[in-house]
């Protein structure tokens, strides 16, 4: 996938528990963040890369997001919420959605990583505010409506992309 131009600008956001439970369910993996961040940057200019996790306060949840963070991601957090009934709850989708459309005023390009279709809109909407939106999942686990919205889709179901 060559970029436009090599001069162009890209934010990267990375949807983490989105790619974990993906790589986990259909794979057994982890996910290698250093080749999805390099691959998305692809020779462009990075602007910022976000990881957007949550805190579960799982015991080797602090060396992750410290690993983030190394490899070049800013990490942003959000603590699991249980509810009365027991049912978890917790997701990015807002404030992933946010910092897109802040961002798409100092950027060319924004690569979405994951395969929430609830981004969809997204997508259509940073299109037509004249960013190019790429989106980097796992195919089988991707909503056809998000890889129709974007300009370009690549499958992270290759080794290059598991640990």
């Amino acid at each position: 996938m060559p970029p436009l131009h090599s001069s162009q600008r890209v934010a990267v956001l990375a949807d983490a528990q989105n790619l974990y439970h993906s790589a986990h369910s259909l794979f057994s993996r982890n996910v290698d963040y250093d080749a999805v961040l390099e691959q998305a940057v692809y020779e462009r200019e990075l602007v910022r890369a976000i990881a957007y996790v949550i805190r579960a306060h799982s015991p080797d949840e602090e060396r992750f997001f410290e690993a983030l963070s190394d490899i070049g991601y800013e990490t942003k957090s959000k603590d699991l919420k249980t509810f009365a009934d027991g049912t978890k709850k917790a997701d990015w989708d807002v404030g992933l959605s946010l910092d897109a459309i802040t961002l798409a005023q100092h950027v060319d390009a924004i690569v979405l990583c994951t395969g929430d279709g609830d981004f969809t809109r997204l997508c259509w909407h940073l299109r037509h505010e004249g960013v190019r939106v790429e989106v980097m999942s796992f195919r089988p686990s991707t909503s056809e409506d998000l890889i129709d919205a974007a300009d370009s889709f690549v499958d992270l179901a290759g080794d290059e992309y598991l640990l």
